[in-house]
């Protein structure tokens, strides 16, 4: 799944290729994935330009003169960007054509990927941005922050770190990474973490995600290139989809394990498990 610095390396390639141009046409080929009226997300968006991209956590966020255009791309949606004459791909199921016959076309093999157009003052009563918690980065996302937000829950941090309205944009790569940073056991229960645990926690997603955005995130399986920028960060990730290999701290080999339900790599000398 793309997660924050995926989906800001999306934002920052297309901000390059797609802004003022001017659209003529709305194709959408699976209703489902609009959640607005799909006569008015196709009649409103024709003649609107996309002025800027911006970003909320994995929400991609589409300015025009008059709207925001939401788009989350879920387990494996995609932009790309072709020629009007090209033929339409398998997976396609929206397609904004410009002016300028070229198109953007999102594409999404699961079909999990949802769009919807708002005003653009309603953007921060929307629910899927309201709730967002803070981004890794964010000043005021300190130990003091995760402290009162754990404090009830006994849940796994791998799971709490999951948690989008907690921090905004991790997914399971990234969780994976921060709590390889900051020596904690994706186990051990939220509430039971210490202030300093917790520093490490906001260190590490600050610090990874940084560099991650740095080297174009992370290409794996569920997220290629479809723009023509290739992630790197796939290269200096410690733990994740390096089960049986060496911890490159302290020579261990890396476990896997379920938490969740996701898959979730550890050192289990680096990340011991505190009774």
């Amino acid at each position: 799944m793309p997660e924050i610095a995926e989906v800001e390396t999306v934002r920052n390639t297309l901000k390059k290729q797609i802004l003022n141009k001017r659209i003529k046409n709305v194709q959408v080929f699976y209703e489902p994935m609009i959640e607005s009226d799909l006569k008015d997300f196709k009649n409103k968006l024709v003649g609107q330009s996309f002025v800027d991209i911006k970003r909320r956590g994995k929400w991609l966020i589409f300015e025009t003169e008059q709207y925001f255009l939401l788009s989350h791309l879920r387990m494996e949606g995609k932009f790309f960007l072709k020629n009007k004459e090209e033929e339409k791909g398998k997976h396609e199921h929206v397609i904004f054509t410009f002016f300028d016959d070229t198109t953007l076309r999102y594409a999404d093999t699961r079909k999990f990927g949802r769009m919807r157009l708002i005003l653009k003052s309603e953007l921060e009563d929307t629910e899927c941005i309201k709730k967002q918690g803070l981004e890794p980065g964010d000043k005021n996302l300190t130990a003091s922050y995760l402290l009162d937000k754990f404090k009830n829950k006994e849940i796994p941090i791998k799971t709490a770190l999951l948690d989008q309205t907690i921090i905004s944009g991790l997914g399971n790569i990234y969780v994976n990474e921060v709590l390889f940073y900051a020596k904690i056991h994706p186990l051990r229960k939220c509430n039971g973490l210490t202030r300093e645990e917790c520093e490490q926690i906001c260190l590490g997603a600050a610090d990874i995600i940084h560099e991650a955005i740095l080297m174009g995130g992370t290409t794996i399986r569920s997220y290629t290139s479809s723009l023509g920028v290739t992630g790197r960060f796939q290269q200096n990730l410690k733990v994740h989809k390096r089960e049986g290999e060496a911890c490159f701290v302290c020579g261990t080999k890396i476990e896997n394990i379920k938490v969740g339900g996701r898959s979730t790599y550890f050192c289990p000398k680096c990340q011991k498990e505190k009774q």
